[in-house]
């Protein structure tokens, strides 16, 4: 019975310690087992043929980095089953012309860091680009939809 009950709270334990710290650490290099079990059976059904897949667990949010077709993803979760959407970053060659023109025309001052193309799952809300830019002064994330190139927010980061 002694045994029994051990064994009862060092699982707990175990437990509490795998997610006190939001799930940035992992026991193993994947991350996988910390990730809800629906998120993962959905995740092997959406997304196959994929390799180096890198699970992040967080108190509200499960996201899976991966490889397909030599392109790097990322699929993002809610912290129970729900797909929010998926990212890729491409470069910034393959955004519109009314993108470019807009970042060349309001930003002229700034470098280009990186570029992320969203797409939500939900089908109602468009795809949306996500482009990192940086001056001297500060760093920026621009929202900007890749139909018009209208900048819909924008986060200073620095």
């Amino acid at each position: 019975m002694k045994k029994l009950i051990f064994t009862a709270v060092f699982a707990t334990l175990v437990s509490v310690a795998a997610f006190a710290d939001g799930g940035k650490k992992a026991s193993t290099t994947t991350g996988e087992e910390n990730v809800s079990y629906a998120v993962l059976t959905q995740f092997q059904d959406n997304f196959t043929d994929v390799s180096n897949v890198v699970w992040t667990v967080a108190p509200k949010s499960q996201k899976a980095s991966f490889t397909k077709n030599n392109l790097n993803y990322t699929a993002y979760y809610d912290s129970v089953d729900q797909f929010y959407g998926l990212a890729q970053e491409v470069s910034f060659a393959s955004v519109t012309k009314a993108v470019k023109s807009e970042i060349a025309k309001n930003y002229a001052g700034y470098n280009v860091q990186a570029v992320t193309r969203f797409e939500p799952n939900d089908g109602e809300e468009p795809v949306v680009y996500f482009i990192g830019l940086k001056n001297a002064k500060e760093d920026l994330v621009l929202t900007i939809s890749p139909v018009d190139g209208q900048i819909t927010n924008i986060d200073k980061v620095k």
